[in-house]
């Protein structure tokens, strides 16, 4: 009895706040960031809703800011101020060439490295369907 209720209240590995994703996540906004405004002007957080709605990609507003801000120093953004009809205005973030050229190299060797990756962890992903099917 006093074994099974300790593992009841064992946290699963799959429970813990995992470090590893927070360093993924983190190691893609950039890309992202860029991504979203392939399309078009957005401001800051127009391209907030567009990273959660197209990537479930959940960021507070504290995190993308700095992130711009540091694109545009790159030369990759530009920014413009927009009055809007109602409240106030809005900054407005938009791809340069530059910018354009980097999402294009950064989307690139992304697909390449997920492509590879994926050729790495194909055995540990049939091995969890090999898993189910014994059961």
């Amino acid at each position: 009895m006093y074994r099974e209720t300790a593992l009841k209240n064992q946290k699963s590995v799959n429970d813990l706040p995992d470090p590893w994703q927070a360093q993924l996540k983190k190691g893609t906004l950039e890309m992202a960031a860029l991504a979203a405004l392939w399309s078009g002007p957005l401001y800051g957080l127009e391209i907030l809703r567009f990273l959660e709605t197209k990537s479930e990609l959940v960021l507070a507003e504290g995190t993308i800011y700095p992130i711009l801000s540091r694109l545009k120093k790159e030369g990759l953004l530009t920014s413009e101020w927009v009055e809007a009809e109602a409240g106030h205005p809005r900054k407005y973030y938009s791809l340069t060439a530059s910018g354009r050229e980097r999402i294009r190299h950064m989307a690139a060797v992304w697909v390449d490295f997920a492509a590879n990756l994926r050729l790495l962890i194909q055995p540990v992903l049939d091995h969890k369907d090999q898993k189910k099917e014994m059961r």
